[in-house]
């Protein structure tokens, strides 16, 4: 249960130091909101979590419409390899 960020940038990065790139920033999210995810549904009152959750999904939601807009075969990239569907 734990976020290995160094396997996902190695993964999704385009140059050996990328970070910060979108599609990185991306697939981090999905990792984290994939465990949050977890955590809200067995504690159903912890509303701060809960909020915190909606707001990484909205921030990965306007990360993917930003990627749409520039390149469609890298959205359609990311959304196959994380699993998502869009």
């Amino acid at each position: 249960m734990n976020i290995n960020k160094q396997e996902i940038i190695n993964e999704f990065s385009d140059k050996p130091n990328d970070t910060g790139s979108s599609k990185v920033q991306i697939a981090i999210l999905t990792r984290k909101i994939e465990l949050l995810t977890k955590h809200v549904q067995k504690f159903k009152k912890d509303t701060s979590s809960r909020r915190g959750l909606l707001l990484m999904i909205e921030r990965r939601r306007k990360l993917l419409s930003y990627i749409k807009k520039k390149n469609t075969e890298v959205y359609s990239e990311i959304l196959s390899k994380l699993g998502l569907r869009k």
